[in-house]
């Protein structure tokens, strides 16, 4: 094995896969820590884990398992997936992770690039934006467990690493590699430190891919590992092996619980064609409505039903004040894990998913534990066969278009060679 991967939800590690997938790696997308036996043959792994919102004292100790873990499988090089708009708070537990890795494999220079241009997420003078705005003032400074209210990733992370946080600017990435391996010198000189890189394009993680060969930790969006397989490949380590697919006829079902501004666009423009059911967080959480009233709604129901809890930032903050944020969050997970315990009970075999924190849900309660990557549904999100009987999609809340949900109820059934 060549390329270590943690990712620190499941949506975003699924992502990661597929971007090494399409760049002619074979991978396989885990999740958590396996206990039994790996495919030996796999250029590539992705450690599913669950630790965007927890403390970072559990982040550490999860991310260092997974990292002593991917060591032993030999692998070369060592890569931290978290999410593309730097999900976390001041107190957050990115800066923890990186800080903890770059300790146990003793390096003083890590690259930090949440950049996804493919997704709309560019980095440009140590600022995030998403598309045409700022990242606080996206939508993401509503998020309801990790509301981003900064955008100079400089600063945020500064919050939260004990190392220096250094800058590598466009004029230096549009320069090409040898001119980003220069700025990496320069700033070596600084000591240990973490180093965030504008790139505003695919070429520019390209570039950043190139600058990186023989570094031991690179951390960032699934973007910047754009460029990676390819120094791989140069020296004749990996072959590209075409990717086939067959998916399971059948209906297709969503469940959602995410809150951003692209999935509550996407369920209205999915309710224009398709019967939707909204959970609501007082009915869950006093018992009204349990997960075998939403299973049995979605197996009755026609066409590609979807049931949701997602709801506009200020009604979750009023759940939240009302029940308490981690009792509201732990009842929706519990609530759409059980939900799609029963959906697969029923016949069910192809499920959709909206949001990462939904997503981790559903895997862990439907017990999955490696994952073929298929075809690309949406820019970050492929189609996932977990058996022979079940195949998946699992989307971050701000990736796709209008019409995904419906997208991936086709690409799910499709068969490709």
């Amino acid at each position: 094995m060549l390329l270590g991967c943690i990712g620190d939800d499941f949506t975003g590690s699924s992502d990661l896969a597929n971007t090494l997938s399409k760049q002619g790696m074979k991978t396989v997308l885990y999740n958590g820590i396996p206990k039994n036996a790996t495919d030996v043959t796999a250029e590539a792994a992705v450690v599913a884990l669950k630790s965007r919102s927890i403390s970072p004292k559990d982040a550490v100790g999860q991310s260092l398992l997974a990292l002593d873990w991917l060591i032993e499988q030999g692998c070369e090089q060592f890569f931290f997936k978290y999410c593309s708009t730097f999900d976390s708070t001041r107190e957050g537990n990115i800066g923890p992770v990186i800080d903890a890795l770059a300790e146990a494999l003793q390096v003083n220079q890590v690259l930090v690039c949440p950049a996804f241009p493919g997704a709309g997420r560019t980095v440009y003078q140590g600022h995030l934006f998403v598309n045409d705005r700022l990242l606080n003032e996206s939508g993401m400074e509503n998020h309801p467990l990790t509301p981003m209210t900064d955008p100079d990733i400089r600063r945020w992370l500064g919050y939260q690493t004990k190392n220096n946080v250094r800058h590598v600017a466009s004029t230096d990435i549009l320069a090409g590699s040898e001119a980003i391996k220069a700025a990496l010198v320069r700033e070596a000189k600084a000591g240990r430190h973490l180093v965030v890189l504008d790139a505003l394009r695919d070429d520019d993680l390209m570039q950043i891919g190139e600058a990186a060969n023989g570094l031991k930790l690179v951390t960032g969006g699934s973007g910047v590992a754009l460029g990676l397989p390819e120094n791989f490949r140069k020296r004749g380590a990996i072959m590209a092996t075409p990717r086939s697919w067959a998916g399971q006829i059948g209906k297709a079902v969503v469940l959602s619980g995410s809150c951003s501004k692209a999935t509550l666009g996407q369920i209205a423009a999915h309710s224009q064609n398709h019967p939707i059911f909204e959970i609501e967080a007082e009915q869950v959480l006093s018992g009204k409505l349990t997960p075998q009233d939403v299973a049995g709604w979605l197996l009755a129901a026609d066409g590609t039903p979807l049931a949701y809890s997602s709801a506009d930032p200020e009604v979750v903050k009023q759940n939240q004040a009302a029940f308490g944020r981690e009792k509201t969050a732990r009842a929706f997970e519990d609530f759409f894990a059980n939900t799609a315990q029963l959906l697969v009970a029923g016949g069910i075999e192809s499920i959709i998913v909206g949001g990462g924190e939904t997503s981790g849900a559903v895997v862990e309660g439907l017990g999955l534990s490696a994952m073929e990557i298929g075809p690309e549904i949406a820019p970050g999100v492929p189609a996932l066969r977990c058996n022979e009987r079940l195949v998946i999609a699992l989307k971050s809340g701000n990736f796709g278009g209008a019409d995904f949900f419906a997208q991936a109820a086709a690409m799910l059934s499709q068969v490709q060679s």
